[in-house]
Parts: C-alpha cells; sequence; structure tokens
C-alpha cells in the first residue's frame, strides 16, 4: 500500500438465508444498508439434496438451516432490489449447483445484467459430500462431470466467477484429522482439474486454476493446525504450480511456430515436458522472455 493507492478493501459477506426467500430478501438488503459489501447465500437441506418444499422428504426441513428455493420465482424473490451485477454472491451449495447457478443466472438476465460482468463463488465440491455430510444426490462420476461442467461454463461466460471451493472445513468437522483433512482436499482438487482440463482450451487452464478456492478448518489443535497452514500452503503452491505447467506448455506448443510471442524454441517446451513440470525453478523457460511464462501462471498467488 502506498500514499496514492490503497489495498482493495476485504469483501464483507455473512452467511445468512432462512424461512422463505422473502424474509431473506428483507435480511440480505438491510445487511447491504449497514454497509455489508456481499453476499453469502445459506440454503435449507431440501434445496441442497433437490427436493422442492412441498414435498413429503421435505417435510420438517423446510427454512430451518437455509433458504428454501425450488424455482425460478424463488430465486426472483430472493434478490428483488439487488442488483446482482453490482453484486458479490456466494452460494453455499453443492449436489443442486448447476440448478441453482442457472436460476441465479436467470434472474440477473431478467435484471438486465450483462452476465459476464457477474461476480461470486459457489461451492460445488459435491466429492466431499460423500465423505462428509451426505448430501449428495448422483453417483461419483457423475457428480464430477457436473462439477467441471459448471467450471468450463463459467469459463466461457461468467470469467469472473469461481466455479468451485474445495472443503476440507467439513472433513475435519466429520473426524478427519489435520493431515488427513489437507490429503483429501488435495485429492479432490487433483480430480477436478484433471477432469476440467480436458473441458477447457490449455490457454485458459492457468486461469481457471486460480479460480479454485479452498476452505480450510482451523481446529483445536494448536501446534498441528499451524504446521497444516504452513505445510498446506506450500502443497497447494506447488500443486498449482505442476498443474499450470501442464497447462501452459500445452497452451504454448501452439503459439511457438505461430507468432512467437511466448519466446520459447521447440526445444525448451520439449525440455519442460521431459521433466514432467516438475521442478519449481523451470530453468529451461523464460531464458528469453520469462514474463511470457510466468504472466500465464500469475494466478498462482490467488491459491496462497
Amino acid at each position: 500500500m502506498t500514499d496514492t493507492q490503497k489495498d482493495r478493501p476485504w469483501l464483507f459477506r455473512t452467511y445468512a438465508g432462512h424461512s422463505t426467500a422473502k424474509a431473506s430478501n428483507a435480511l440480505y438488503r438491510g445487511n447491504l444498508a449497514k454497509g455489508q459489501t456481499g453476499l453469502s447465500v445459506a440454503f435449507d437441506l431440501p434445496t441442497q439434496t433437490g427436493y422442492d418444499s412441498d414435498h413429503e422428504l421435505a417435510k420438517g426441513e423446510v427454512g430451518k438451516v437455509g433458504v428454501p428455493v425450488a424455482h425460478l420465482g424463488d430465486m426472483r424473490t430472493l434478490f428483488e432490489n439487488i442488483p446482482l451485477d453490482q453484486m458479490n454472491t456466494s452460494m453455499t451449495i453443492n449436489a443442486t449447483a448447476p440448478w441453482l447457478l442457472a436460476l441465479y443466472i436467470a434472474v440477473a438476465e431478467e435484471q438486465g445484467a450483462d452476465i459476464s460482468a457477474l461476480q461470486g463463488t459457489v461451492q460445488n465440491d459435491i466429492i466431499k459430500e460423500y465423505l462428509s455430510r451426505g448430501t449428495y444426490i448422483c453417483p461419483p462420476k457423475p457428480s464430477l462431470r457436473m462439477i467441471t461442467d459448471v467450471a468450463a461454463y463459467t469459463r466461457e461466460h461468467l470469467p469472473k466467477w469461481n466455479p468451485m471451493n474445495v472443503c476440507s472445513y467439513h472433513l475435519q468437522e466429520a473426524g478427519a484429522t489435520p493431515e488427513q483433512e489437507l490429503a483429501f482436499a488435495l485429492a479432490t482438487a487433483t480430480a477436478v482439474l484433471d477432469d476440467l482440463q480436458t473441458k477447457v482450451d490449455p490457454q485458459d487452464f492457468p486461469e481457471m486454476v486460480g479460480r479454485i478456492s479452498f476452505f480450510v478448518n482451523a481446529g483445536i489443535r494448536f501446534v498441528t493446525e499451524m504446521c497444516k497452514m504452513r505445510d498446506g500452503d506450500a502443497d497447494l503452491a506447488d500443486f498449482a504450480f505442476r498443474k499450470l505447467v501442464v497447462g501452459v506448455v500445452a497452451g504454448l506448443r501452439g503459439q511457438v511456430e505461430g507468432d512467437g510471442e511466448a519466446g520459447l524454441a521447440l526445444g525448451e517446451v520439449a525440455a519442460v515436458e521431459q521433466v514432467g513440470g516438475l521442478g519449481r525453478g523451470m530453468p529451461s523457460i523464460g531464458a528469453e522472455k520469462p514474463g511470457a511464462v510466468f504472466g500465464r501462471i500469475g494466478h498462482l498467488d490467488l491459491m496462497r
């Protein structure tokens, strides 16, 4: 921070939602009027598991731990008089994330918003539901497909949207040790990015890596948790680096012979492929123009 330029203020959101869409809307507008700078939506269990509020299995759970949203009308009421193109909205939703995000986009379109300007996050970590919370609907394979389909869609249509929040927090709440929590989180992120890599352009992949966020627990085992945070930071950076090198190399291969902007020779690309992108230094890349490569992986800082 300098005298002429201040850091951007942190986004301030309150995780909220209850009883009905109308009551939750009043709560949101009240919070925003008092200085809150974004929204974080809590959905009730029927919404999380794909049941309408009038379904027999939803009895006793409607509006209890969040707001019920069963159709476009509910979503429209939830954000009435809240301009979504000026908002940054987090939606804590997993198994039904594709549907809830679609309803959110539809309401934004009704408001006349340019959906490419929408900002926010959808949790969209269905994998952890099998290990901790249990609010999954489909088997693991189609659930993974839904996660990455949402991510690929946001890359094309909602470039400012964060398509997934890897939630290791819930794993520790369900009994995992800090070590297990971190291991499962990295395994989830690996599975998701491996699948996503087949659905986006190689040149876009580094940016997608930077848009995957992590929700980490901080339990009462002080020393262990501190070590987990420090080691986890390094592990996540190394993990992202490995994924990004693969994406960068794939993306640059098609450019080297074309416009030459990358400042690489084909031999340099081959050298990176030979070591599998496992070295942190990437010594053979960027001898002529390092910014051409590392400019593409600048989003790594978002994960640290």
